[in-house]
């Protein structure tokens, strides 16, 4: 039996959707997501991809989009949309990938430095008011356990889906 047919207990009827993990850490992303993307959008006019677009360039300087793709764990649709927009805004620049020639690499303009830097502290606040109400060990404890839980679903992705046990 796989570990995945152990931990169900092969009990469908037992699935309530609220208690449900994967369900429940879904709805508080949209939730979260959601919240931020008004944010960004009203003042910024800025989607969430955008904003994750220019916030790894920001940090991590010239990016090709494959590299942005691997960063953000964004597919590579939603990053070429992300980057076409803040090009079309001249708040990011796009030239050839010198290192290969059949790709370009990313980098802010100093209009995309200008907006980031008055875009984090916003984002800061965001995160400060959405913790406030646990203690600083419980958000090192949730940021561990979201760390331990997207490398289990990493090495999930390559597992067959569980087969529902015939009883």
């Amino acid at each position: 039996m796989s570990g995945l047919a152990k931990a169900s207990g092969g009990d469908e009827a037992g699935l309530r959707l609220d208690a449900y993990l994967p369900y429940r850490l879904s709805v508080a992303s949209n939730a979260v997501s959601g919240l931020i993307a008004r944010a960004y959008e009203d003042r910024f006019g800025l989607t969430v991809p955008q904003w994750r677009v220019l916030c790894v360039l920001a940090e991590d300087g010239r990016l090709s989009q494959v590299q942005i793709v691997a960063r953000t764990v964004m597919d590579k649709v939603t990053v070429s949309r992300a980057a076409q927009g803040l090009v079309k805004r001249r708040l990011v620049g796009r030239a050839q990938n010198k290192a290969d020639g059949r790709s370009h690499v990313l980098a802010l303009t100093a209009e995309g430095r200008s907006l980031h830097s008055e875009i984090a502290p916003l984002a800061l606040a965001y995160e400060a008011a959405l913790i406030a109400g646990l203690a600083p060990e419980e958000v090192t404890l949730l940021k561990r356990l979201l760390s331990r839980l997207q490398s289990a679903a990493g090495q999930l992705a390559g597992e067959a889906p569980p087969t529902p046990s015939l009883r």
